[in-house]
């Protein structure tokens, strides 16, 4: 049994405020905005590749559906709410908005039709952050929103970024200290990239913002994927979809197509570097489960080489007894 996830884009629509970071056309890969027809094209293509007990959602993700006109949303609602009665759409369906266009009446409305979780987009918990990147609302915003969707039984799900104009590493971990507390189901990082078509592309342009690339976000995003997971909440997506738009139309910043993935190298090498720590020099066996012996490798066998390069040559093997993040080290 999976979980299975029709993704309809709203770029833009509903935004109040043009975001330094945003330009969702380019992230979404989606330049008109979705119809009811479009709704039911998605999930009866979706249907193929169902397997029954398979959990189906349909997200609406790339603006502040929240904030769209009445009337619009209530027929994307409309139609999404028939496959959710039709017993196809298992999991309801998902919705992506900002903080400060959440309350009761809108909550009650998104239950009524089919509505099971409500992602906000938080970005940062530093109002001097959220205001240098021209977000509109403050902390004191999501704390508000998150309280009001659990409260109501719905599924939170807040996302953050790092890198931002006038953020440091500090204040995301910070920011991801006050998510946790606010008990998310899930959470979703994006290290920034700039985009053309920004402010932060015309920022970058003059030399008054640097933001970190792919490399330089590797360790502190792999410390808030493990604080978070540590934590109990789900990390459901780490840096942005690897999409062409993405990688033509960014100009700097972190992408890179498999960032999850090297954040949990990240986690391995650390885990790797503090347990031999003190012990001589030598041969040593890592065992790691079977599914992060490429992590615990590292790119381009980064991880072991950083080893060797403190003294210690070692091998890799999967080991079936072993879960996510756990490691056993033996001297050879």
């Amino acid at each position: 049994m999976s979980h299975a996830n029709i993704a309809v884009f709203v770029p833009h629509r509903g935004c109040p405020q043009q975001c330094s970071f945003c330009n969702q056309r380019v992230i979404s890969g989606a330049a008109a905005q979705p119809t009811a027809a479009d709704i039911d094209r998605a999930c009866e293509a979706a249907k193929k590749g169902v397997h029954p007990g398979d959990t189906v959602q349909l997200a609406f993700f790339g603006g502040s559906f929240t904030a769209i006109d009445r009337g619009e949303m209530l027929t994307l609602l409309t139609a999404a709410k028939k496959h959710v009665d039709s017993g196809f759409l298992t999991g309801g369906v998902r919705v992506s908005t900002r903080p400060d266009f959440i309350d009761e009446e809108i909550l009650t409305l998104l239950k009524a039709y089919g509505v099971r979780a409500v992602e906000l987009g938080a970005q940062s918990m530093d109002d001097r952050v959220l205001a240098l990147n021209g977000r509109g609302h403050t902390a004191a915003d999501v704390v508000r929103a998150s309280k009001l969707i659990s409260a109501c039984g719905l599924e939170l799900g807040l996302q953050m970024m790092t890198g931002l104009y006038g953020s440091t590493d500090e204040d995301s971990r910070e920011t991801a200290r006050q998510l946790i507390a606010l008990r998310p189901a899930t959470v979703r990082i994006y290290p920034t990239v700039v985009l053309r078509g920004t402010r932060l592309e015309q920022l970058y342009r003059s030399g008054v913002y640097q933001p970190p690339d792919w490399e330089q976000s590797v360790p502190l995003c792999s410390e808030l994927l493990q604080l978070f997971e540590e934590n109990g909440v789900r990390v459901i997506r780490l840096g942005l979809h690897a999409q062409d738009d993405v990688a033509r139309q960014m100009v700097a910043g972190a992408y890179h197509p498999a960032l999850r993935e090297l954040c949990q190298g990240e986690i391995y090498y650390r885990k790797a570097a503090q347990q031999l720590q003190g012990r001589p020099w030598g041969d040593y066996q890592l065992l790691v489960s079977p599914s992060a012996v490429s992590q615990m490798i590292g790119q381009k066998k980064k991880n072991l080489s950083r080893l060797a390069q403190q003294g210690y040559r070692c091998r890799v093997l999967g080991d079936e007894s072993l879960s996510v993040y756990e490691l056993r080290i033996k001297e050879l």
